[in-house]
C-alpha cells in the first residue's frame, strides 16, 4: 500500500526496530510464564519483566515496585478511578476532573455518577488551560480524588502538574494524572502524584500494554483491583502477563531516556516551521496555548471549509487527525475544542498534526503545499 505521510503520532507510534528485536525472543525461545517460578522458563520471563519494570520506573522517577502492568492506559485509568471509588464505598464521594480529559477518563466518571458519586468537571479558558484558584475552590470535605491529564492529546496543552500536586497534598487528596502523551516525550516526575497512567504505543512500543504508577510511601488508600483471578501484580491486576509486550515497553522506555530531549527539540523546530506556514494562510488559527504545549503538536482551526471533507481530502496524502484516535471521523466537533469555546463550525474544521521520529524537513515540505491546495479547493467550491 502507498501510505500517506504520517503526522498522527499522538494516535499511535511505530515500534522502534530495537523494540521489535528485544521482543522477538519472548515469543519463541523465552516463552515462559512469569508466574512459573519452578523452572528456568519462568525465571527468564520473570527476570525480563522486572528489568522492564525498572526501565519504566527510571523513566518516570519511581521505584520499580510502584509500576503495575496493564493492557493499556484505558485499563490503567479504569483501575485507578473505579478502584478508588470502591475504596470509599458507602461514603459520600466527590471527584474533580476537567472537561478536556480523554474519553477514557470522562466515561469512567460518567459511570461513577450513575452510582452516586458527585463529579466536578473544571472548565478551561480559550487556550485550554485550567484555573488553579477555581480548582482549589471546588474542593469539598468529601472530595476523594483529583484527576487531571499531564498533556492534552488533542491540543498538546500541558497542565501545571507540580502546582496541582501541591494542592492535592494540601487537602490530602489522591492525585491521578493521565500522562499518556507526556511520558517518553517530556520530563515527568512522581512528586506529589499518587497514580499515573501511561502506555507503550505512544512512545514507540507495542500496542496492548500499559502501566499504572501506584505511589507506595503515602497514607492515602490505594485503588482496589478491578480484575481478579490469581493476584498478579501485587494483587492490583490479575492475569498472565504479556511478557513480550512488556519487554518491548521496557526497551522503548530505555530508548526514550536516551533521546527524549534532543528529539523534542528537533520536532519543535519542525512543528514551528509547519505552524508558521499554516498561519500564513488566511482564516487559520491555533487551538490551544502557545506557552505550555508539547513541542510536536499543532492543532489548527480553518475557516471557510467543511470539516469532514477537509479531513478526508487531506488524509489522501497526509495522515492526520481531527482529535482523539478513539473517535472515528465524525461531523461532531471535538469535546476538547467545545470546552475551549470554539464555535461548532470551527471545531469541526480543526485538524491535529502530531510529529514523530520519522518526520523530517522533507515531510513538512511535502505537507504544507498539499494542505494549502486542499483548503483553496474547498473554499472555491
Amino acid at each position: 500500500m502507498n501510505y500517506p505521510e504520517y503526522l498522527d503520532y499522538n494516535a499511535t507510534t511505530p515500534c522502534e526496530e530495537e523494540v521489535i528485536a528485544a521482543m522477538l525472543p519472548y515469543f519463541s525461545t523465552h516463552f515462559g510464564n512469569a508466574s512459573s517460578r519452578n523452572h528456568p522458563y519462568g525465571w527468564m520471563a520473570e527476570q525480563a519483566l522486572e528489568e522492564a519494570r525498572g526501565a519504566l520506573a527510571s523513566l518516570i522517577g519511581a521505584q520499580s515496585k510502584e509500576v503495575i502492568f496493564t493492557s493499556g492506559a484505558t485499563e490503567s485509568l479504569n483501575l485507578a478511578i473505579k478502584g478508588v471509588f470502591e475504596i470509599y464505598s458507602g461514603q459520600k464521594q466527590h471527584y474533580i476532573t476537567c472537561q478536556t480529559e480523554h474519553k477514557a477518563v470522562l466515561d469512567c466518571f460518567a459511570q461513577l455518577e450513575k452510582q452516586g458519586a458527585e463529579v466536578t468537571y473544571l472548565p478551561v479558558n480559550s487556550a485550554g488551560e485550567i484555573d488553579l484558584q477555581n480548582l482549589e475552590a471546588q474542593v469539598r470535605d468529601y472530595t476523594k480524588l483529583i484527576c487531571l491529564m499531564w498533556a492534552n492529546n488533542e491540543t498538546g496543552v500541558i497542565h501545571p502538574i507540580t502546582e496541582i500536586a501541591q494542592l492535592a497534598e494540601k487537602y490530602r487528596l489522591i492525585f491521578l494524572t493521565d500522562a499518556v502523551q507526556a511520558v517518553g516525550k517530556i520530563s515527568v516526575h512522581t512528586q506529589g502524584i499518587h497514580l499515573m497512567a501511561f502506555s507503550a504505543h505512544k512512545m514507540y512500543g507495542p500496542k496492548g500494554v500499559g502501566a499504572l504508577y501506584i505511589r507506595y510511601n503515602h497514607p492515602l488508600p490505594k485503588p482496589l483491583a478491578q480484575i481478579h483471578g490469581g493476584g498478579h501484580e501485587k494483587g492490583f491486576r490479575s492475569g498472565t502477563l504479556n511478557v513480550a509486550a512488556i519487554v518491548g515497553f521496557g526497551k522503548a522506555a530505555s530508548l526514550r531516556m536516551q533521546n527524549r530531549e534532543a528529539e523534542a527539540m528537533r520536532l519543535g523546530i519542525l512543528r514551528d516551521s509547519l505552524e508558521s506556514q499554516l498561519l500564513s494562510l488566511p482564516g487559520v488559527r491555533i487551538n490551544g496555548s502557545s506557552r505550555n504545549r508539547l513541542s510536536h503538536v499543532c492543532n489548527v482551526a480553518i475557516e471557510g471549509v467543511e470539516g469532514e471533507e477537509l479531513l478526508q481530502r487531506i488524509s489522501l496524502k497526509v495522515a492526520i487527525s481531527s482529535g482523539s484516535a478513539c473517535s472515528s471521523i465524525s461531523p461532531k466537533p471535538s469535546h476538547v475544542l467545545q470546552a475551549m469555546g470554539l464555535p461548532s463550525d470551527l471545531g469541526r474544521a480543526s485538524i491535529r498534526f502530531s510529529l514523530g521520529k520519522n518526520t523530517t524537513a522533507k515531510s513538512i515540505e511535502l505537507t504544507f503545499p498539499w494542505i494549502k491546495s486542499v483548503i483553496e479547493q474547498l473554499r472555491n467550491t
